[in-house]
């Protein structure tokens, strides 16, 4: 069972930058792939961004271009760069450990307990 934990998020102004952590309690091998997600009140989670076990990267339309995923294998930690923050931004970031299979991340079973971030205007 993978334990996740996450750290970072907060309170920023417009046009500022956070950076989000997802800190594996295994090898992140084992997590193989990394689905960062968020959810803004009363809405369903949405994927954000996700990294594969090859390093690939891919983002939801919303953020391509501000956000960038990042891994550091020897802290078993995966990163989410988040920069140009906008108060649409604002909401409930999750990680996901998943797995890769082709070139794709898959969603997996252990979420981080959550991370709340708020843009203001």
């Amino acid at each position: 069972q993978v334990r996740l934990v996450q750290s970072g998020g907060g309170l920023v102004q417009a046009g500022g930058s956070l950076r989000l952590s997802c800190a594996a309690s295994g090898s992140i091998s084992s997590i193989d792939a990394v689905g960062w997600y968020r959810q803004f009140p009363g809405k369903q989670r949405e994927l954000v961004a996700t990294i594969t076990s090859q390093g690939s990267t891919d983002y939801n339309g919303s953020v391509k271009g501000r956000f960038i995923l990042s891994r550091d294998t020897a802290k078993n930690t995966v990163y989410l760069q988040m920069d140009s923050l906008s108060p649409g931004d604002t909401a409930l970031y999750y990680c996901n450990a998943g797995k890769t299979i082709g070139q794709y991340y898959y969603q997996g079973d252990s979420w981080g307990q959550g991370t709340q971030v708020i843009v203001s205007a």
